[in-house]
């Protein structure tokens, strides 16, 4: 058996731990990735997409492009057709919030219409 004293001077005599000082660490940007990429596309513009639907007529989107966007009768008819036969048409870019608003009146006037960023 042992005894009580003889355990603290057992404890006694284990040397303390060596601490080690850390490599200095390199110079590292503390920007996270995502801020770093919102910064890169802070510069990008917005662009606001149609999408080809079942729902409404050529005539109709033609129609809505030149009202919703001041367009001529051969622009927005281009981009109906756009619309039409490739699925898609870029009808305007610019910030964040005018895109938006785009989209919402585009979805007001009952077309399918997103945003995303320009590439």
């Amino acid at each position: 058996m042992y005894s009580a004293s003889g355990a603290a001077a057992r404890l006694r005599s284990v040397p303390p731990p060596v601490v080690l000082s850390a490599p200095a660490e390199p110079e590292v940007d503390e920007r996270t990735e995502a801020e770093v990429d919102e910064a890169t596309l802070a510069d990008t513009p917005w662009q606001t997409i149609v999408w080809n639907d079942p729902v409404n007529l050529m005539s109709y989107v033609t129609y809505v492009f030149q009202k919703l966007f001041g367009y001529d009768k051969a622009k927005a008819t281009a981009l109906m057709l756009d619309v039409h036969h490739k699925g898609r048409a870029t009808v305007s870019s610019g910030s964040r919030e005018k895109v938006e608003g785009d989209v919402a009146r585009l979805h007001a006037a009952g077309l399918w219409a997103t945003m995303q960023r320009a590439s």
